[in-house]
């Protein structure tokens, strides 16, 4: 399969409370279904992303870029679904 394919997209934290630890389990839920890893990027720090402690780690508030990534190209659908997820501010 396409193993060392990684994928990535940018996004940017929209809604006023950052990415807090509702929206990190939110994202950490659909992580959670990859083939491979997937990771949220802020600058060069990298956390996992279907470890909501993790996630939380990067301190992204309302404004921050992030970059998603994925390793497995098999996991496009999961790229785009955490991408429109953070786009959407997370439904709040």
């Amino acid at each position: 399969m396409g193993k060392d394919k990684k994928e990535s997209r940018a996004a940017t934290i929209r809604n006023k409370l950052g990415l807090h630890a509702r929206s990190a389990a939110q994202i950490a839920e659909i992580a959670s279904n990859s083939k491979a890893n997937v990771w949220i990027m802020k600058g060069s720090q990298k956390a996992d992303a279907s470890s909501i402690m993790d996630i939380l780690t990067l301190e992204c508030a309302q404004g921050t870029n992030i970059t998603i990534v994925i390793e497995d190209d098999a996991d496009a659908c999961i790229l785009e679904a955490i991408f429109n997820l953070v786009d959407s501010g997370f439904g709040e």
